[in-house]
């Protein structure tokens, strides 16, 4: 599986952006798709996850009520909606995929087997 990030951009806070992640390659298999990000000098955190097959979505804390993560099947392409941004979202955005149950759930790094290039947000105040 092959994934491509884009939508990243400047911002104002309070603004609105869309990232986009298409899969390509052996996408039958995807289990969950999720979104992360890491901001400089920190460790890269959990935004957003949403079961592929049954389309449940999980969020992390600090974006519950802002961030909405979506699908659109025909296209193997996942969505982060981000609305309401603040200065402490500005992050390199990365996509991944898991083709496996995730056992220790769905925001540990470590349970996802592929990974796009990364997305850089910047949210000015």
């Amino acid at each position: 599986v092959q994934l491509q990030a884009s939508g990243g951009g400047l911002v104002q806070a309070g603004g609105s952006l869309r990232l986009s992640c298409a899969a390509s390659g052996r996408t039958s298999t995807t289990y969950v798709m999720a979104w992360f990000r890491q901001a400089p000098g920190k460790e890269r955190d959990f935004v957003a996850a949403l079961y592929w097959k049954i389309g449940s979505t999980v969020y992390g804390d600090s974006v519950k009520g802002r961030f909405t993560i979506s699908r659109a099947l025909a296209e193997n392409t996942v969505y982060l909606q981000m609305n309401d941004l603040k200065p402490e979202d500005t992050a390199v955005y990365y996509c991944a995929a898991s083709t496996t149950y995730l056992p220790m759930g769905v925001a540990r790094l470590s349970g996802y087997d592929y990974w796009g290039q990364g997305t850089l947000v910047t949210v000015s105040s």
